[in-house]
């Protein structure tokens, strides 16, 4: 049973979406609901991002919206380094924060700002090490920053009980055609 989850994916300019308005995010944020609901049914408590610009803050922004229907769900953010978002524009800022304010648990790992990559890697085993299973937006056609993750997740399945689950491009698009005939109906 899955009680705390990670969620990670590309990051919105790997998926060629630059503004909050792109009808991409709408089914991403779908597939995430899909996936997460009967996880919820069965027992997750806790949602862990690291609040990146992309799916991790589309899965916060879902997991707020969830939280009417499922008022004990929590979610934590937690940073590799302070003052992630620097260097994002004004935009991602924005919904970085407020995703922040609705978190109920913030923590920077390493308690400074960035440094060198071994802040990441020290974040992803942290999260791995408290979390029962990830679910990653990825898709193996299109590499991108999420592999690395995946990678690391699905080494530490091999010796510890973890779940590693996705959501391809082939779901995305099943979750588009889903919507399309909703609106056709």
């Amino acid at each position: 049973m899955i009680k705390r989850l990670v969620i990670t994916g590309y990051k919105a300019h790997e998926l060629g979406i630059f503004n909050d308005k792109h009808p991409g995010i709408g089914i991403i944020k779908k597939a995430l609901e899909d996936r997460l609901t009967p996880l919820l049914d069965s027992g997750l408590e806790w949602v862990i991002v690291s609040g990146q610009p992309g799916v991790e803050t589309w899965a916060a922004e879902t997991v707020i919206d969830l939280q009417d229907t499922f008022p004990d769900l929590k979610f934590a953010v937690i940073t590799p380094f302070q003052e992630q978002e620097k260097n994002w524009n004004e935009a991602k800022q924005e919904a970085y924060q407020f995703i922040l304010a609705h978190a109920d648990y913030s923590v920077s790992l390493t308690k400074r700002p960035y440094e060198a990559p071994w802040q990441f890697i020290e974040r992803d085993k942290f999260i791995l090490r408290n979390s029962d299973g990830i679910l990653i937006v990825y898709d193996e056609e299109n590499e991108g920053s999420p592999k690395f993750m995946k990678k690391m997740a699905l080494k530490f399945a091999e010796t510890s009980d973890y779940e590693v689950l996705t959501i391809s491009a082939d779901d995305l698009q099943l979750v588009a055609e889903d919507l399309q005939r909703q609106d056709w109906e």
